[in-house]
Formats: C-alpha cells, structure tokens, sequence
C-alpha cells in the first residue's frame, strides 16, 4: 500500500525521465494538425480510466483546447453506450472497439489508444483492426515492451509499474498534444454572428 508522499515521489521520478514523452507527444500533435484540418478523423479508445482519457481527448478535439477554433472530428470509441452494449450482446468483448474501428475508420485516420499495461485484449484487437484498414495507430501505454506497443505504429510508453502515474503522465502529454495541435493549426477566432437588430 503506498502513500500519498510514496505517489509524489514515484511521479516526480516519473516526470524527471518525461521529457521523450513529452517530445512524442508534441509530434503527434503536430501531425494531427496535417490530418484533420484534411478531413481526417480520431478515433480513441481505452478501459476505465484509460476510457476517460479517450473521452477527454476526443472533447478537446469536438470543442477546444484553449484558444477558439474550428472543432474537429474525434470519436471515442468507449463513450457510445449503445453500441458497446449492443455489441458485446452479439460479439466476443474483445470486439468491442475492433468493430467500431471497422465501421468509422478510414484510410489515414487516426486511432489513440490509451492502456496503462498495454495488455488489453479489447485495445489490442482495436489496433490490429485499425491496420487492417490503413488507419494510423498511435498509442499511449506504461512501460514497454507490451502486446499494444508492438500492434502500433507509434508509441508514447510511460516507463513505470504505477498505474496512477501512468495515467497521470498519460493526462500531460495529452496536453501537451492538444496545445502542440493548436499552435500548429493556427488557432484563431471564429467569425462572431452579428446581432439580431430589434424591428
């Protein structure tokens, strides 16, 4: 059982060794600023926490970041409630984002995954699925070598056995992402509607 002083110092040693992290981070950004603008899509996926974290990427995309800007397409694959119900009534639970992978992916779109052990069976095959139809795998996992890491085409691997710090880590090169996209994409005010002139 560790304690809180136990958590901020495996996250300080964490964040200490971060900086190719961060460096990964940026450059997907980067790349996803040549991607969507283009009529690319995201897509992201990931299991409890991770699942959160695929959720709060595809927001920053579909709203902002930071600045105002244009709003971009991204779907997370963890968030639609009746399609992962339905299914897993009719298919194995590893399809469950392999499925969904299939039916909104296209060439050159983009997956994130997200799995702190990177042993997910469900994340795994969304990955596979994704290659098999030419979309980019991207993926942010704990240590590595891992089976999510190797089905990926590039991989943001936060080197420690901690699950709340992988997590962690995994929030803060989400950002740096997100700000890395913006500032790529030029991120610039979107034209305001004039007002309603009273007859």
């Amino acid at each position: 059982m560790t304690t809180g002083h136990d958590h901020l110092a495996a996250l300080r040693e964490a964040i200490d060794d971060f900086e190719a992290g961060a460096e990964v981070a940026a450059d997907w950004g980067t790349d996803l600023a040549q991607l969507l603008p283009h009529g690319r899509k995201l897509l992201a996926c990931g299991n409890g926490g991770s699942a959160a974290q695929a959720q709060h990427l595809t927001g920053e995309f579909v709203g902002k970041y930071d600045e105002e800007r244009r709003p971009y397409c991204a779907i997370c694959l963890s968030a639609e409630t009746s399609t992962l119900t339905a299914i897993l009534n009719d298919y194995p639970a590893d399809q469950v984002f392999a499925r969904q992978v299939l039916a909104h992916g296209r060439r050159g779109d983009v997956l994130v995954c997200f799995s702190t052990s990177g042993r997910s069976a469900n994340v795994v095959a969304a990955a596979e699925a994704a290659r098999s139809v030419g979309v980019r795998v991207w993926s942010m996992t704990g240590a590595a070598p891992n089976p999510l890491a190797e089905a990926s085409e590039r991989v943001l691997a936060v080197p420690t056995s901690q699950t709340g710090v992988v997590q962690e880590l995994h929030l803060v090169a989400m950002h740096i992402l997100c700000a890395a996209f913006d500032r790529a994409v030029g991120a610039a005010s979107l034209p305001q509607r004039r007002p309603r002139v009273a007859s």
